[in-house]
């Protein structure tokens, strides 16, 4: 997180105006909505496949302790 807010700097609220502003112009008020369920579906995807690489990790992990456990 504090290396989001070191790329994006001191942003206010005049500045998230303007953005949103440019967002409306480029893909028009109807889009939006489709955009952010993507975005929304896209980030849940992430977070389910780092969550199932982080499950598999820790349960070769502790699969590879219980093998040095029985030696």
């Amino acid at each position: 997180m504090a290396n989001l807010m070191l790329f994006l700097g001191n942003i206010g609220g005049p500045e998230l105006i303007l953005i949103m502003f440019v967002i409306v112009i480029f893909f028009g008020a109807k889009r939006i909505p489709e955009l952010a369920r993507g975005l929304g579906k896209g980030i849940r995807e992430f977070k389910d496949a780092s969550a199932g690489i982080r499950k598999e990790i820790e349960d070769g992990a502790s699969a590879s302790k219980e093998d040095d456990k029985k030696d």
